[in-house]
């Protein structure tokens, strides 16, 4: 009988072995073919002998999707691999987009993995205890008067709001912007965490606020973490209140 194909479409987490979930791993070891982006793939090289390995650059993600599909179609386990959660900002979206438009029956297991939020929320200390959002200030893909909009809402909302993406070489006033538009419903002793390469090598932290975040470095290895009315810091840990107490 003709072996069927499966994909596994599987998030990394931030990196560092230690955070990625065992079905993670367990997809990776079953599959017969691995794919990716280069830096992703790095980080699991060891987990790779034996296996077929295709790696590629950035802005590759619909290529790398259909390649994914071509395997699975042959009857091969593939893993398609991301960074953090493959459904938040990852590959998954995609591998579902592509299957639906080419009209192939094949199974995709999505296997979530820790998100650079979360990641970064855990080194910083409990500052998405209540109601967050995640927004991207890449406008790659997004409009940025709609990006605009969105940290907007999540400021008047008094959201605690995780940035991605915040800057670029290319890319520098959409931080500065950001910025603008929180300390129009946030005060300017807002806590503000920022982290580079969260729960990896080269880990970096910075606890500042609204009115200094824009005096240190910040790029796209950085989640910025701003807090909401109630945020505050002790101990070196930024906290945002559940409500328990009361």
């Amino acid at each position: 009988m003709e072996q069927k194909g499966r994909i596994y479409v599987v998030g990394l987490g931030p990196g560092n072995r230690e955070y990625m979930s065992m079905r993670a791993i367990r997809a990776i070891e079953d599959a017969e073919v691995v794919i990716g982006y280069k830096t992703y793939i790095d980080l699991i090289r060891d987990l790779l002998a034996g296996k077929e390995v295709i790696d590629s650059g950035m802005r590759k993600e619909v290529e790398r999707c259909h390649l994914t599909l071509d395997k699975a179609l042959e009857g091969k386990k593939v893993a398609l691999v991301s960074s953090g959660d493959a459904g938040v900002y990852g590959m998954a979206g995609i591998m579902l987009e592509i299957k639906d438009e080419r009209d192939e029956d094949i199974d995709i297991e999505i296997v979530p993995g820790i998100t650079a939020a979360s990641a970064a929320s855990a080194v910083l200390g409990a500052p998405m205890m209540h109601d967050f959002a995640v927004i991207s200030l890449s406008d790659l893909l997004t409009d940025w008067e709609l990006i605009k909009k969105r940290l907007t809402c999540a400021a008047m909302g008094d959201f605690v709001v995780a940035l991605y993406n915040p800057k670029s070489m290319g890319r520098v006033h959409q931080i500065e912007e950001a910025r603008e538009i929180m300390m129009k419903y946030k005060g300017k002793d807002t806590p503000v965490g920022i982290v580079k390469n969260a729960k990896r090598q080269g880990e970096e932290v910075i606890i500042t606020d609204l009115e200094h975040m824009l005096d240190y470095a910040i790029d796209m290895l950085t989640v910025v973490v701003i807090g909401n009315a109630h945020t505050y810091v002790k101990n070196g840990k930024m906290i945002t209140p559940r409500g328990y107490q009361r």
